[in-house]
């Protein structure tokens, strides 16, 4: 009785405290009416500012509840999610409703009763010229990099997440969440200093669930971005009453070295040997395994991959995108009846999981499609991985067997273009603070030889995206031959590296420059860095933030030399900064 009464005291002081204002529990994030629009402000200081279209009326926030957040993840970068809101509304007019929710690490606003066709919603985000942004222009793959830009330049589209910088160490990553049945998702269009947010084209019907999905805006320093879980937050909670069959793992990978190689089931039978020694969970058959050659079949796969104690997990084409020209098997999945019985025969024969490719953007019959294949995946036990689809907007917590989404201009497009060899430095050093943010990343990483086109990361960098990007299905990328080529503690690393965390902490670091971040499993913190720039770097490593208990053991992998990649040794006591070279990286493994 004395705990409620306690509670209910403290949260009438929160409100007394900032009655009139809206503002989070924390007091810190608060939305205030301004000319046209409501400006969103962290400890006093401007961030973003929403922007209301001259036919809708702004008003004074009226507040009408309390939400909080405490939840479980299976996958993901924090194990146990909590956190809490003020909720607010706001009338529009046209019988519209807004629904604005301020957590502490962001805001959170809808639409009730708004009619979404292809036209822009009431709110738009205003971004001023000059201000600092990473933003990706959009392509229904969500392939592309995230430069560093002060103007949006001419008019466009662009796509989620868009980090904004809005003072030395104050940041705006916008994005959207909780995308239902019947609704499509969105996009960001610029219109010089103003970024509308407009359905997606093809959805020309209004949504069918009476509100839009959540508009997101995390905020705060760049550590509180970074390890937001605001995105599964406002997401619907898991649908599965029996998750026990769900475990997130490693997986050897054979297209980045293979394009056409599960066709052959002599390559595969070299990833599941890679699998079973370095006692990896699963083994991906790719892409035109329905096309076996010397009279075998995906069975035999399947088979033999049991007989080595690895789980294998098979490749769909959606067949809603790329079809004509595209690999299969195709249109196995597209009508309800068929989709069942694939999955039950997956589910016979022993097949783990499902990677799917090639979806064709955000509309509202993508988004459906993606929710039905989940729902039925997860009937037949089946771990799901979409690929060639659009960005995570929360459903890796309503539907848990969802445990990696590609979206990201990854490590294949060594495979394809000679672009990457230049920018993928930068590029990663720069994913961590936007892409990897929102949901998992199928970067499918750790690429110590080459592809079609080489890479000039060093590899204890390559090593160092294993931690630094999250994915409840990590691929590893490379051939068999390379990693087992490598000294035995790196080997070793692989096999114990975990693909949930229980926690991360972002040391240090700044977008496209460098990055060094903490994930703990249990009671092991593995610790990454990478150096974003051509020249040599040193990364501060700002321990305090772990609570490091003493004594402990720390196992550093740091950048060697050309002739000697590696510089392996054990340590009871780390150093301040790691001095990293050219494109480099590290990784530290701390035992207590």
């Amino acid at each position: 009785m004395m705990k409620r009464l306690l509670f209910s005291c403290l949260l009438l002081a929160s409100c007394i405290g900032t009655m009139g204002k809206a503002a989070s529990p924390s007091g810190r994030l608060m939305l205030s009416l301004t000319t046209g629009g409501y400006d969103v402000s962290y400890d006093g200081q401007p961030v973003v500012r929403l922007q209301l279209a001259s036919q809708w009326t702004a008003a004074e926030p009226r507040r009408t509840g309390y939400i909080k957040a405490d939840y479980t993840m299976l996958s993901g970068k924090r194990h146990h999610c909590t956190n809490e809101a003020n909720e607010y509304a706001v009338t529009l007019g046209h019988g519209v409703k807004l629904v604005v929710r301020l957590y502490n690490d962001g805001v959170a606003y809808r639409y009730e009763g708004l009619a979404t066709g292809r036209t822009a919603e009431p709110l738009c985000y205003r971004i001023d010229e000059g201000t600092h942004r990473w933003m990706q222009q959009w392509t229904d793959s969500y392939e592309g990099f995230f430069p560093l830009s002060a103007t949006a330049g001419q008019r466009g589209r662009w796509g989620y997440p868009a980090l904004v910088q809005a003072a030395d160490n104050l940041f705006a990553l916008i994005t959207e969440a909780n995308i239902e049945r019947g609704q499509s998702a969105s996009c960001l269009y610029s219109e010089g200093e103003l970024f509308r947010v407009v359905p997606d084209e093809g959805c020309g019907t209004p949504t069918k669930t009476g509100h839009t999905p959540w508009r997101v805006v995390i905020v705060g320093p760049l550590a509180q971005v970074v390890e937001s879980t605001l995105v599964t937050d406002v997401a619907e909670p898991c649908r599965l009453t029996d998750t026990s069959w769900i475990r997130p793992g490693v997986v050897s990978w054979v297209y980045w070295a293979y394009n056409h190689g599960s066709s052959d089931l002599s390559i595969i039978k070299k990833y599941v040997d890679l699998a079973a020694t370095l006692h990896l969970p699963y083994v991906l058959i790719d892409a035109e395994w329905d096309e076996m050659g010397g009279g075998k079949t995906v069975e035999d796969a399947v088979t033999y991959a049991h007989q080595r104690g690895v789980r294998p997990l098979i490749w769909y084409n959606s067949s809603v995108g790329w079809v004509n020209g595209a690999p299969g098997p195709k249109f196995r999945l597209n009508k309800a009846e068929d989709r069942e019985r694939e999955f039950a025969w997956c589910q016979q024969i022993g097949v783990a999981g499902v990677k799917i490719d090639f979806f064709s953007g955000d509309t509202q019959l993508n988004m459906d499609y993606c929710q039905d294949l989940l729902e039925c995946a997860a009937r037949y036990h089946l771990l799901v991985n979409f690929h060639g689809a659009s960005v995570p907007r929360g459903w890796q917590r309503t539907w848990p067997n969802l445990l990696s989404t590609e979206g990201v201009y990854g490590a294949e497009w060594y495979n394809n273009v000679p672009t990457f060899t230049d920018k993928a430095a930068r590029h990663n050093a720069t994913l961590p603070f936007t892409r990897n943010v929102i949901g998992p990343m199928d970067y499918t990483p750790c690429t110590f030889s080459d592809s079609q086109h080489p890479h000039i990361t060093t590899h204890a960098h390559e090593l160092a995206l294993t931690v630094l990007f999250e994915s409840g299905l990590q691929h590893l990328a490379d051939r068999p031959e390379s990693y087992l080529a490598q000294p035995q503690q790196v080997q070793q690393l692989l096999t114990a590296l975990p693909a949930a965390w229980d926690e991360t902490r972002l040391l240090s670091g700044y977008p496209g420059e460098g990055v060094v971040m903490a994930r703990r499993s249990g009671t092991t913190w593995y610790v990454a860095g990478i150096n974003g720039t051509d020249g040599p770097q040193d990364l501060p490593l700002p321990l305090d933030r772990l609570a490091q208990r003493s004594p402990f053991s720390a196992t550093l992998y740091l950048d060697g030399t050309p002739a000697q990649p590696w510089r392996i040794s054990t340590t009871a006591q780390l150093p301040p900064v790691i001095s990293c070279q050219p494109r480099g990286g590290f990784v530290i493994v701390i035992n207590s």
